[in-house]
C-alpha cells in the first residue's frame, strides 16, 4: 500500500481554478493534491527580439517556487541574482509542451508568457505546472478571440502531464513527495489530447530500470493523462 493508501494507478484529487488573477488574459489555480501552482498567461503584442519579422508568435514560461512552499524557507532566487539550473530546465519543459500543440504562425507576431508559481509543493510540480498552464493559456487565446485580436484558435490539441516512478518494486502514477523522495526510480510524461508524446524523462535514482518497468509506467501515464483531459476539458466547458 502507498503511503497515502492510493492504488498504483490512482492519481491524486486533481482540481482546476480559472479566473484567479484579476489582470491576466487567462490564469488558473491547479491542485495536484498539496501541490497548488498559480498559472498566469500574460499577453504581449510583439513576439522576441530574435523572431520579428518572421509572420510567427511564440509561447513561452517561466517557473519558480514561493519560499514557503515547502517544508522549510527555500531563498527567492531573486535574491541571489540568478534563476536555478532547475527552475530554467522546468520551465523550458513548460514552454516545450504548450507549443506542441500550438500554430505558431496562426498566433500571429505576438507573444504570450505563462508564470507558473508554485505556492504549495507536495511533488510533481512540473506536471501540476504544465497541466494548469495549458487552462491558463487557453483562456489566454479565448480572451483574445473575443477581442478579435484572432480570427480563430490557434490550439490544436490538450496537453498534461504526469510523474510516474518505481517505488519499494512497484510503478506506481503520480508521486507525492513522501514516495518521490524513496523512489527507485523517477519519470515524467507529457501527453496530447490525441495521446502523443511530446516528452519523457526518466532517470534511475538506484539500480537501472528495465524496458518492462518503463512500458509499465508509460501505460500508467496514458491513463492519468486521459483522465487529466478530461478534467481540463471539463474545466472550460
Amino acid at each position: 500500500m502507498r503511503p497515502s493508501k492510493r492504488a498504483a494507478d490512482e492519481m491524486r484529487s486533481v482540481s482546476f481554478e480559472r479566473g484567479v488573477a484579476r489582470y491576466a488574459e487567462g490564469s488558473c489555480l491547479v491542485r495536484f493534491g498539496e501541490t497548488h501552482v498559480l498559472c498566469a498567461a500574460s499577453l504581449e503584442d510583439k513576439p522576441p527580439p530574435w523572431l520579428r519579422g518572421q509572420g510567427r508568435g511564440w509561447v513561452t514560461a517561466e517557473y519558480a517556487m514561493l519560499p514557503r512552499a515547502t517544508l522549510t524557507r527555500t531563498r527567492r532566487e531573486s535574491a541571489t541574482g540568478k534563476v536555478s539550473g532547475r527552475s530554467q530546465e522546468i520551465q523550458r519543459l513548460i514552454g516545450r509542451s504548450l507549443r506542441s500543440v500550438v500554430d505558431l504562425p496562426r498566433l500571429g507576431e505576438r507573444q504570450i508568457t505563462i508564470d507558473c508559481d508554485v505556492l504549495q509543493a507536495d511533488g510533481g510540480t512540473r506536471t501540476a505546472a504544465i497541466t494548469g498552464a495549458w487552462v491558463a493559456l487557453r483562456d489566454c487565446l479565448q480572451w483574445m478571440a473575443q477581442r478579435s485580436i484572432l480570427r480563430d484558435s490557434p490550439l490544436k490539441d490538450h496537453v498534461a502531464a504526469v510523474s510516474c516512478g518505481v517505488v519499494g518494486g512497484q510503478a506506481v502514477i503520480d508521486l507525492d513527495y513522501t514516495e518521490d523522495s524513496s523512489a527507485h526510480t523517477d519519470a515524467n510524461f507529457v501527453m496530447t489530447g490525441g495521446g502523443g508524446l511530446v516528452e519523457v524523462q526518466g532517470s534511475a535514482e538506484g539500480a537501472p530500470f528495465t524496458e518492462a518497468e518503463l512500458i509499465h509506467m508509460l501505460g500508467l501515464a496514458r491513463g492519468g493523462i486521459e483522465r487529466l483531459v478530461a478534467l481540463q476539458k471539463a474545466a472550460i466547458a
